[in-house]
């Protein structure tokens, strides 16, 4: 059964990859509004997650140093993939774009398979975290990858192409998530090393990637905005958090 919630999650946070299907018809304004509120939200959603479900939860089963320990080495990590991965988005007019479109595939997938076996540790502790961790990953990979498909019609891609490629990337969650379940069953602790170096994850990409994202925004009143969803973002999560223990 565990293994189910683990197949269907992974394989939901994958389809999200062909949401640029959706962006196709948008004018390039619109795009820009959407992405931005978006962009608030998942930081919030993913800073919500991190210390209102993960990081209680790991708190409880292991000793409180070692979490943190993982904790700071989830952050390590992730300044590693974006430092030397390239993974994150190009926002330059100059850059090396077509080079970056590869560079920038690889960083992707191998950041689902770190989602993957995240979403696998979490529901080895219990569906109810497995769900929120899933949605918590859902809601940062929306925006996410409305950017990469961007990125990659930008490098030369056609739009099939960059789908598809997408697509394939984003499919490394399900090879993440099978290679964590099947350590689980070998490895003693598995998710308990897992689960705050996820948070880790978690905080990074909110506090150095979206949360940046929305500094750069002139316009004070799509500033307000994105910044209002950037605290919808922790009070979905909190309600997710109060729903689900019920």
């Amino acid at each position: 059964m565990v293994l189910f919630w683990i197949l269907a999650s992974t394989f939901l946070v994958s389809l999200i990859s062909l949401v640029g299907i959706f962006t196709l018809a948008m004018k390039d304004n619109l795009l820009h509004k959407i992405l931005f509120c978006l962009i608030g939200f998942s930081a919030g959603a993913l800073i919500g997650s991190a210390f209102l479900h993960i990081l209680p939860e790991a708190l409880e089963k292991t000793n409180s140093t070692n979490v943190f320990y993982c904790l700071i080495l989830g952050i390590i990590l992730f300044f590693l993939m974006e430092r030397y991965l390239h993974w994150r988005h190009c926002h330059d007019k100059d850059c090396h774009i077509h080079a970056f479109t590869y560079l920038n595939l690889f960083g992707e997938a191998f950041h689902n398979f770190i989602d993957g076996l995240a979403i696998a540790a979490s529901f080895i502790v219990s569906i109810k975290l497995g769900i929120t961790t899933t949605l918590a990953i859902i809601l940062h990979e929306i925006p996410k990858e409305m950017g990469n498909f961007g990125v990659l019609i930008y490098g030369g891609f056609s739009r099939k192409k960059a789908l598809l490629y997408n697509f394939i990337s984003a499919l490394m969650a399900i090879i993440g998530a099978l290679t964590g379940y099947f350590i689980s069953d070998f490895t003693q602790g598995f998710s308990n090393f897992i689960m705050p170096l996820t948070a880790g994850g978690f905080i990074y990409i909110a506090m150095s990637d979206l949360i940046p994202e929305v500094h750069k925004e002139s316009n004070q009143k799509r500033a307000t905005l994105a910044f209002v969803a950037f605290l919808l973002g922790i009070v979905f999560m909190a309600a997710a958090k109060k729903f689900l223990s019920c």
